[in-house]
């Protein structure tokens, strides 16, 4: 056949280009000829085959996994709302000059989109930056808000650690002119409330300054130049030993070994408020002005979390580096330590779980004046807590309810669709969350199975009797008690019984 010969030829000619390297759009053009050839051959030449996989570094969440997530949403959300957090939004992409230069050696994970309509952009890399532009943009000068959206890193995925290419993040960030540590404080507090809320284990927040490293930098030796570079390196701590992060400072960045031996002095040191007062009357680090400052408030921030009783989980590490360019004073990070779970045999590893600071000079990048913003925020780790959430639940078998729907609306005999429909109609309109078998005559074991599958609680059965005497059959599935319930309190008798359940 004449068509069938073409398609062969087409395919003949796109093979040619892709063996000869050809230039990549002629290839896709002659590409598109082919299928179209293919497409009016019919049959199953026609038929595009699709490979059925996500892209690298993201996945499907199915039911029982969103009801795991939204648990934590709710969680964390509750906290940032207990602390009078507003909500914003913000474009999932940003022009690319935005985004460039923030991040320190992270920028070459920034996701670069092709110029559309003339402009460069770029998927948003984390919500911190698109919020300092958002607050240079609409010359607000103070906002407490927090933000969960979704985030792009062209990163190397490890995806049982919870590390992935596009995920959530939920930050809570606090910008305006205030006295000193009492923001930061609250940013602490927030991430203690929240991982204790989610009963993940034993963690860790740690916390430094960048001004405290800054100082020790320079009483070190370090050169200004080679200040954001080593910063980098020393942030490798918690994944590498001390000796791996020396060999790098030495032989990759070029540090003098006498150099990097006083940096290893300082940053295996850690400590609370006794540790912070050692450093003050360090001959070398209280003589700068920059590390005596950033030691004068870390003693300040202390204090407050003293008072709000949460110093027991809080340790002042000077390894801990944050590696992002945008940070100027206090730096935190929380760490799960080991698991201590009888149903999972190994601790999950999963690193940080919650990260944040001070950035005071950010917004005035973008503002035409420069004029600062001072800000703090924590971002918290939500795709590597939902990696322990769901390991934690496969290991227990726990049944998870995906839905939550309160009542079944069933019948006990046949030809009782019409009643069915009024009865749940009444109960949606009144707000009670129902369901019933998309069946004309479903038989009442069928609708009961249903409910003990997908864990409703209460079953609303309609039948001849009940209908003659005004009432509803409410059974209870758990202990398949049942009892008659007037039909004007009906919908009174489910809030009731749900809200116990």
């Amino acid at each position: 056949m004449a068509e069938e010969a073409a398609v062969r030829a087409q395919a003949e000619t796109v093979r040619k280009l892709k063996q000869d390297k050809a230039d990549p759009d002629e290839i896709a053009k002659e590409v598109t000829k082919l299928l179209e050839l293919k497409a009016q051959l019919g049959g199953d030449e026609g038929k595009q085959k699709f490979v059925l996989k996500t892209p690298k570094g993201t996945r499907d969440f199915g039911p029982k996994e969103m009801a795991i997530r939204e648990r934590a949403f709710k969680a964390i959300i509750s906290c940032f709302k207990r602390h009078g957090a507003e909500v914003i939004d913000t474009p999932v992409f940003e022009l690319k000059e935005t985004l460039t230069g923030k991040y320190g050696e992270d920028s070459k994970l920034i996701y670069d989109l092709k110029d559309q309509g003339g402009e460069l952009l770029s998927l948003r890399y984390d919500l911190t930056v698109p919020f300092a532009r958002y607050l240079a943009m609409n010359k607000i000068t103070n906002i407490k808000r927090y933000h969960i959206a979704k985030v792009y890193r062209r990163d190397n995925p490890a995806m049982t650690r919870g590390r992935y290419r596009e995920f959530y993040q939920c930050d809570f960030d606090i910008a305006g002119q205030f006295d000193p540590m009492i923001p930061d404080a609250e940013c602490l507090k927030i991430v203690h409330e929240i991982l204790s809320d989610l009963q993940l284990g034993d963690f860790v927040i740690k916390v430094n300054d960048r001004r405290i490293l800054d100082g020790m930098f320079a009483v070190c030796g370090v050169p200004d130049s080679k200040f954001r570079t080593i910063c980098s390196s020393v942030d490798k701590l918690d994944k590498m030993p001390w000796e791996e992060v020396r060999s790098e400072m030495v032989g990759e960045k070029g540090l003098s070994p006498e150099a990097a031996d006083r940096i290893g002095e300082y940053v295996q040191l850690h400590g609370g408020l006794d540790l912070i007062e050692r450093l003050l009357q360090d001959p070398k680090l209280s003589q700068n002005k920059l590390a005596k400052e950033g030691l004068g408030d870390m003693k300040l921030l202390f204090e407050y979390l003293t008072l709000f009783g949460i110093t027991e989980k809080i340790s002042f590490d000077l390894s801990l580096a944050r590696g992002l360019d945008y940070y100027t004073g206090v730096i935190f990070e929380a760490v799960l330590l080991q698991q201590d779970n009888e149903h999972v045999e190994e601790s999950v590893s999963v690193g940080s779980v919650a990260g944040g600071g001070r950035y005071d000079g950010l917004v005035g990048m973008f503002d035409p004046k420069g004029r600062k913003v001072p800000c703090v925020g924590v971002s918290i780790g939500i795709e590597r807590i939902f990696s322990i959430l769901e390991q934690r639940l496969e290991a227990s078998e726990e049944k998870v309810r995906t839905t939550e729907t309160q009542v079944l609306v069933a019948s006990a005999q046949k030809k009782l669709l019409e009643e069915r429909l009024k009865l749940i109609s009444e109960l949606w309109d009144a707000g009670i969350k129902a369901e019933m078998l998309y069946k004309k005559n479903p038989k009442l074991l069928n609708q009961l199975q249903y409910c003990e599958d997908t864990g409703i609680p209460l079953v609303a059965i309609v039948g001849e009797q009940e209908l003659k005497d005004g009432v509803v059959k409410l059974r209870i599935v758990a202990t398949r008690e049942e009892v008659n319930v007037r039909r004007e309190s009906l919908v009174e008798e489910i809030r009731i019984r749900t809200s116990q359940c």
